[in-house]
């Protein structure tokens, strides 16, 4: 099974850019996606992105590096080496927050690199997009509206954003 060929769109202006993407996102086509040069607002929700869970891997990472190193602390001073010091409580937990504070730190901020990376499928070293003739302008000047369905073609793709002026259509892949 080969994968569906690339279509890529190109505006001078961000309004067209979405415009054509409600087009496409209306039009119901799959495999959306927008090349920017900075970032622009209401692009995900015209592309029909879903949110991102980016916020609950993150806690559940905070969460698990707090307990793991709340746990480890508790255990190794009031169970594996009890010492008794100057007649303090072996389960003292003032002592123990300052670690557990850093790991609930440390465990996020891995958890939401790490879910980053999934999420996006990064590391990418090659996309099809990339050799496009121009395509280097999307980190310039210019607006790129990709699609990837294999229900659409270029003749449909110009059909639906017609009145929108793209300044070319192009397969790329």
């Amino acid at each position: 099974m080969s994968a569906a060929p690339l279509l890529l769109a190109e505006f001078r202006d961000p309004a067209t850019l979405l415009d054509a993407a409600r087009r496409a996102r209306d039009a119901g086509w799959q495999g959306l996606d927008a090349h920017v040069p900075f970032a622009v607002e209401g692009l995900p929700e015209a592309l029909g992105l879903r949110p991102t869970r980016l916020r609950r891997v993150m806690l559940a990472g905070g969460l698990a590096g707090g307990l793991i190193t709340y746990g480890l602390q508790w255990y190794s001073a009031a169970l594996a080496y009890p010492l008794d010091s100057g007649g303090r409580p072996l389960h003292s937990w003032p002592a123990f927050l300052v670690p557990t504070f850093e790991a609930v730190v440390l465990g996020a901020v891995l958890a939401g690199i790490l879910g980053f990376l999934v999420a996006t499928g990064l590391p990418r070293l090659h996309h099809p997009a990339f050799a496009a003739h121009g395509f280097e302008r999307a980190s310039q000047d210019r607006f790129f509206l990709a699609v990837a369905d294999p229900a659409v073609d270029a003749a449909r793709l110009a059909a639906a954003l017609d009145g929108l002026g793209p300044l070319s259509i192009r397969e790329v892949g």
